[in-house]
């Protein structure tokens, strides 16, 4: 059983529709990478299925359990960290995170070492007895995420979670979350691109409020694996290119070609050695996640 189903979510502000009709799941392993522009519906998603706000449509089952009909029986399965940490900077870390335990209904004899076991897979153990207003931003949001894991929830949720951090606090949350996707169901909600490619296995990119990709990571970045920049001695057209059976598509660029292949390179290097074209170019296309999203989110403004 999915850790998180979501069937249909919309979520309207008026005649504005924010979520229009998404669905996923979510599994146990997974560090799914939630991503989109500002404004693509991210934090909508992610406040609906925390129960933090209710969808206009849709379905939201945690660990089987209806979220509508059963939020509190639902919620228990859930850690939520929003993009604003909810931090009482006036105590201390121990103070706070108990505090937070017996907010999350853990009994009296399993409190300490509740806490003592989220300090520990959070890194906070040397400062617990510090003001959170004294600590760093990195260790800040280290105690927001202490807080959403304190009750061993099987699903948490991560909303920009390295936002205004520096380069070596990013890289202790990153490896922070990917510890904890070893046992939980993570979604990491972004858009910081080289985040997700960082850390999740899984992908799904929202775009004015629709799905407009969901792959795992691996094969969106192979998605382009079989494409080439290609130049010939001889003048090319276009429409040449896409009759040559290993070819399915090709776009020119300038005086080069973009072509997809279906068959290997040697393939298509034979093939235009029988045509006579004489090839100067034969380069293999890597294209970047960010470079990926923006293709997709194009093609979604163009449909």
């Amino acid at each position: 059983m999915p850790l998180i189903q979501a069937n249909q979510l919309t979520r309207f502000y008026g005649a504005h529709c924010a979520v229009d009709h998404i669905s996923f799941t979510l599994n146990k392993g997974d560090i799914l990478g939630f991503l989109g522009p500002n404004g693509a519906g991210k934090s909508t998603t992610m406040q609906m299925l925390t129960g933090n706000l209710a969808p206009s449509e849709g379905e939201i089952l945690i660990d089987g359990v209806d979220l509508l009909d059963k939020p509190k029986t639902a919620k228990a399965a859930l850690g939520y960290l929003p993009e604003q940490p909810p931090l009482y900077k006036d105590l201390t870390v121990d103070e706070y995170l108990f505090y937070c335990a017996r907010l999350h209904r853990i009994d009296k004899s399993a409190l300490r070492g509740a806490v003592e076991l989220a300090q520990q897979r959070c890194g906070l153990v040397d400062v617990r007895k510090r003001l959170i207003g004294n600590l760093s931003k990195g260790y800040q949001q280290r105690v927001g995420i202490a807080q959403a894991i304190v009750h061993s929830p099987r699903v948490i949720i991560l909303d920009e979670p390295t936002v205004g951090l520096d380069p070596i606090q990013i890289r202790e949350i990153r490896q922070l979350i990917t510890e904890l996707g070893r046992e939980h169901g993570i979604i990491l909600s972004t858009h910081i691109l080289p985040e997700v490619q960082a850390v999740c296995n899984r992908v799904q990119i929202i775009h004015q409020g629709k799905l407009v990709f969901e792959s795992s990571m691996r094969d969106l970045l192979e998605q382009n694996h079989h494409q080439y920049r290609v130049a010939f001695r001889a003048d090319v057209t276009q429409q040449q290119l896409q009759l040559l059976d290993c070819v399915d598509d090709a776009q020119q660029q300038g005086d080069d070609f973009i072509v997809t292949l279906n068959a290997s390179a040697d393939v298509f290097a034979e093939a235009v050695a029988r045509e006579g074209w004489g090839l100067l170019q034969l380069t293999p296309q890597q294209h970047s996640l960010e470079q990926i999203f923006v293709n997709l989110a194009h093609q979604e403004q163009a449909a």
